[in-house]
């Protein structure tokens, strides 16, 4: 199945701050916060007090790296066709080295794939119901890229 991926970090290369997968299907969506603080300014300004605008369900504790990369691992196990979509490369990245939990060693995972879109005149965070919330981004991706199939 195809996901739609979407992560706010902390600045270019920053700390990951949080994730969501949003299914094609529109079923059960994953959303998770890394614990810690913003060092960039526009980041504490436009993101953090955006972080916990999720519906209850998927709202949670901010989680250590491990824990979160345990989460995405335990979320994504039922599924061995998985293809995770974004429209920045650095997306990709944030989520690539979630997975890695120590020099060597990653969390259990399918094989999966990774697609990289460039949509133009088209921003997630323009297009999101809250800018800048991984959840609400990654659900307006997933909206404007199903328009966009026959």
């Amino acid at each position: 199945m195809r996901y739609f991926l979407d992560t706010e970090f902390d600045g270019v290369g920053g700390r990951l701050i949080s994730l969501a997968l949003v299914p094609e299907d529109g079923g059960e969506e994953f959303y998770v916060v890394i614990a810690g603080e913003a060092n960039e300014e526009w980041v504490q300004r436009h993101v953090m007090p955006y972080l916990d605008t999720v519906p209850e369900p998927l709202r949670s504790p901010h989680l250590s790296r491990r824990d979160a990369a345990e989460m995405v691992s335990q979320w994504l196990a039922h599924d061995d066709r998985i293809e995770i979509v974004a429209d920045w490369p650095e997306d990709i990245a944030q989520f690539s080295m979630l997975l890695v939990t120590a020099p060597g060693d990653m969390v259990a995972m399918h094989p999966l794939t990774f697609r990289l879109v460039r949509i133009g005149g088209f921003s997630c965070a323009a297009n999101s119901e809250v800018p800048h919330n991984a959840l609400h981004d990654a659900r307006a991706l997933r909206k404007h890229l199903l328009a966009l199939e026959p």
